[in-house]
């Protein structure tokens, strides 16, 4: 199941913008960081489909999620405007965000192996 992050566990597990200007990833794992509110309906056809592929990933990938409700000044700080939002933070290099649903697990799990298990070609 992903996890539920304050601001604080955020800047513990995910970046500490407060103290880099700069991206820099504080993971052990790449990471799916789901930026999400219960009153929205396309992030609670979303839920079920996360808590699937981080059963699938354990291990490889870990699954963050954020209410924007609770937690105001973190969504302001990525300038999340829209949920749900989709933070996909690989190892190494910069994360890329995705807005909208993405209810199709095919298209997730492409994301997934894409964008956080390839290894980046510089």
């Amino acid at each position: 199941m992903p996890e539920n992050l304050t601001k604080q566990t955020f800047l513990e597990k995910v970046f500490n913008y407060e103290q880099n200007p700069e991206w820099k990833f504080e993971g052990e794992l790449p990471c799916i960081v789901d930026f999400w509110a219960p009153w929205c309906g396309p992030c609670r056809i979303l839920g079920p489909v996360l808590d699937d592929l981080s059963k699938e990933y354990h291990g490889k990938v870990n699954f963050y999620k954020v209410n924007t409700e609770e937690e105001q000044e973190l969504s302001g700080a990525f300038g999340i405007q829209s949920i749900p939002a989709l933070l996909f933070v690989p190892k190494a290099g910069q994360p890329k965000m995705a807005v909208g649903a993405l209810p199709k697990k095919n298209v997730l799990k492409e994301a997934i192996e894409n964008e956080l298990l390839t290894p980046a070609v510089n």
